[in-house]
């Protein structure tokens, strides 16, 4: 595992990228969807808005082991975290991250549906690239060569 400086790497991507694709377990299945993160590394916690009505929750409660997939293909970044999920009805939380992304889906923070879901991170595995076309270019110079690219940093963090 890498050192906590990675750590604060993975914590400023998972920021910086901001979506990320959730991934719950349904029975045998494994089931992700977009999710607009609010990243609070302070607080050692990804925070994201959902309905009560909505699927996730009840797969989270079955079993809160979550894995969020952040990309950043134009710029070749990559993080993936896992954590275990909770589902709280957390008033304050829910109005301190309501914003106007959250208006498509609800009318204001005081919607009795809105519920907050807190994934506490584990561990992630960061891939931090070069930029699309860079990498392209490393790569036809490897292949040229007969040598491996180097595609920038990769490390697995406890987090």
């Amino acid at each position: 595992m890498a050192d906590q400086g990675d750590a604060k790497h993975v914590w400023d991507m998972m920021e910086s990228i901001g979506m990320c694709m959730l991934a719950t377990e349904d029975g045998t299945d494994i089931r992700s969807r977009p999710m607009a993160a609010y990243v609070a590394h302070d607080e050692h916690m990804v925070y994201f808005l959902t309905d009560a009505a909505s699927h996730k929750d009840e797969e989270i409660s079955r079993n809160p082991a979550v894995c969020l997939a952040f990309a950043d293909p134009k710029g070749n970044n990559y993080v993936s975290v896992s954590g275990q999920a909770e589902v709280s009805n957390d008033r304050t939380k829910i109005r301190e991250l309501f914003s106007t992304p959250a208006k498509a889906w609800w009318d204001d923070a005081e919607d009795p549906a809105i519920r907050v879901l807190k994934v506490r991170p584990k561990d992630a595995q960061y891939w931090d690239g070069p930029g699309r076309a860079a990498s392209f270019a490393k790569m036809l110079v490897a292949a040229a060569s007969d040598s491996r690219p180097d595609m920038g940093d990769n490390a697995k963090v406890r987090m």
